[in-house]
């Protein structure tokens, strides 16, 4: 079961890990990185020059999927805060067939990126020095690379390179496509219940344990004090104090009863006293609004975007289907890690993967 949530993780990452933008290595690791994955069976050594792919007239060597691949693994790995190790590629094996057809596809975008469209190095250098920025020495920062995945720090440049350049290329693709005010209205009112918004209510609070103390704040507040200031020196509620006692906005029954109905029914702007089986809440709803369908001027440039991001995805995969492209997913197939089910000791247990996402409708963003 385990290797079958990080085969579906790895997956699940893989359309959009030739786009994401490449993750600078962090200033930090988990204290107690796990234990390494149990190797797979010796296999003979193959040449990273072998093809394993063709795109149009263009060779994709293993060198370049086994990179790739590397790096898809260790975003899976480190979203569940551990470093990457080459020993976790194990647990990954069955995936690489898989893998190479997304890897293929994301290399088609780049290949056609490429044509028209190049980084800054001026932009690339900038970026490089801010990843080194936030490392004492050359060794701290090879480290870090490592454990995101990366060989070194022109590793990690080309990767800011491709994704700078597939970035603005699509961006590009998307800027072709421009849709009148009546193609707008027309989606907007075949669809209007994907516009339909919950009431809701934007509140901010001060928890106090007793009513005398909530009625001093009260007065305080009417004398001139200052909301957020008082909040962040009395609230005893951790998550909203440091932020002027804002809750943000919420929809009704998400609060306590005494709370949700003062939010909703109580007045705006004006300070109220709520008491509630975690104390006395001094609040004030600062927005509400009612449930119904957001207006058409509002929804405009969501629709706007939507169309543009389907025009352009749809562009782009006549694009990619002229180049042509060929996979040899025997090339890149390796002996897999034992299960958990037949080594519970072979590595410990991977927190839950996130279901494998279906393939976007939009094009893949920088």
């Amino acid at each position: 079961m385990k290797q079958f949530l990080l085969t579906m993780a790895l997956l699940g990452g893989a359309a959009s890990a030739q786009t994401t933008p490449a993750t600078p290595p962090a200033t930090t690791t988990p204290a107690t990185p796990a234990a390494p994955a149990t190797p797979a069976p010796d296999a003979p050594a193959q040449d990273p020059a072998t093809p394993v792919g063709k795109i149009g007239s263009e060779d994709v060597t293993l060198g370049e999927f086994e990179r790739a691949f590397r790096l898809a693994a260790a975003r899976v790995v480190n979203a569940q805060g551990i470093p990457f190790q080459d020993t976790f590629l194990t647990e990954f094996a069955s995936a690489r067939p898989e893998f190479l057809t997304q890897y293929l596809r994301d290399r088609a975008v780049y290949q056609l990126a490429r044509v028209n469209t190049s980084a800054d190095p001026a932009e690339l250098d900038q970026q490089m020095e801010s990843a080194r920025a936030d490392f004492a020495s050359d060794e701290e920062f090879q480290t870090a690379l490592a454990g995101t995945g990366y060989a070194d720090a022109d590793d990690l440049r080309t990767e800011l390179e491709r994704q700078a350049v597939v970035g603005a290329y699509l961006q590009t693709l998307k800027d072709r496509f421009k849709f009148g005010d009546a193609v707008v209205a027309g989606f907007y009112n075949l669809n209007k219940a994907k516009f339909a918004k919950p009431a809701e209510a934007c509140v901010k609070h001060i928890l106090v344990p007793t009513e005398a103390e909530a009625k001093t704040i009260v007065a305080d507040l009417a004398a001139g004090a200052d909301f957020a200031k008082v909040a962040a020196d009395k609230s005893q509620d951790p998550g909203s104090a440091p932020q002027g006692g804002d809750l943000g906005c919420f929809g009704p029954g998400q609060m306590v009863e005494s709370f949700d109905k003062a939010s909703f029914t109580g007045p705006v702007g004006t300070v109220q006293t709520v008491q509630s089986q975690f104390g006395w809440h001094v609040l004030v709803v600062t927005k509400r609004t009612d449930a119904g369908v957001t207006p058409l001027e509002e929804a405009a440039p969501v629709i706007r975007d939507q169309l543009g991001n389907e025009a352009a995805q749809r562009y782009l995969d006549a694009q990619i289907a002229k180049l042509k492209t060929e996979a040899y997913p025997d090339v890149v197939r390796v002996a897999a890690a034992p299960d958990e089910s037949a080594a519970p000791d072979a590595a410990p247990d991977a927190a839950p993967a996130p279901d494998a996402p279906a393939e976007p409708a939009t094009p893949p963003s920088n």
